[in-house]
């Protein structure tokens, strides 16, 4: 079970730059920022542009959450209700990390990383259907990201952060965890009643 790294395919909407990733379902957005000696100014977020790209998710929630550094949030996703996710940075950087976990995709246990700072104004969009987390690169971070499900509580399960099967390039050994998180089962673990099934 390998990682996978950015590759620069670009698409363009309406000020949107969209780059996909050698994982299906993971893909980076750039914004167009507008400078003078104010500061500057961009749009994160137009549905109408953004379907131009082929996102048509239905946004429904926002999340924001500040860290400090060494934190590690994941890997998180739903499963009744699984929710596609629009990550960005406001404050500091993080390592973004999206691995597919459904049953019977030709992905199946891949992992992508991506870093996402509020210095390069990047975001991520994450597919239903995949296992989420990141970790804290900087002092501290706050996090922002949109969702295409309403959390739910008891519909949210895991995948342990260093599941030795996935390798995942976390290049911290011990980070500061929830005590839900450190918990998780590794993939293999888990069972497939409890995994999202890959719909072509």
């Amino acid at each position: 079970m390998t990682a996978s790294k950015v590759e620069c395919t670009p698409l363009e909407a309406g000020g949107f730059r969209l780059i996909e990733t050698e994982l299906p379902g993971v893909c980076v957005i750039e914004p167009r920022l507008i400078r003078d000696e104010r500061g500057f100014f961009m749009e994160t977020y137009h549905q109408a542009k953004f379907a131009r790209l082929g996102i048509r998710e239905n946004f429904v929630q926002d999340n924001h959450s500040r860290s400090c550094r060494g934190t590690l949030r994941g890997l998180h996703y739903q499963l009744r209700f699984p929710q596609a996710k629009l990550c960005r940075v406001i404050e500091g950087e993080v390592l973004d990390v999206a691995v597919d976990i459904r049953r019977g995709s030709p992905f199946f246990g891949r992992w992508v990383a991506v870093q996402l700072s509020a210095a390069n104004h990047r975001q991520v969009l994450i597919s239903a259907g995949f296992a989420h987390g990141f970790l804290v690169l900087s002092e501290s971070a706050q996090f922002l990201y949109k969702c295409s499900e309403f959390y739910r509580p008891e519909d949210e399960h895991g995948v342990l952060w260093n599941d030795p099967d996935l390798q995942i390039a976390w290049s911290i050994k011990d980070p500061l965890l929830s005590e839900k998180d450190s918990a998780y089962l590794p993939l293999a673990k888990l069972p497939a009643e409890l995994l999202p099934v890959y719909r072509p």
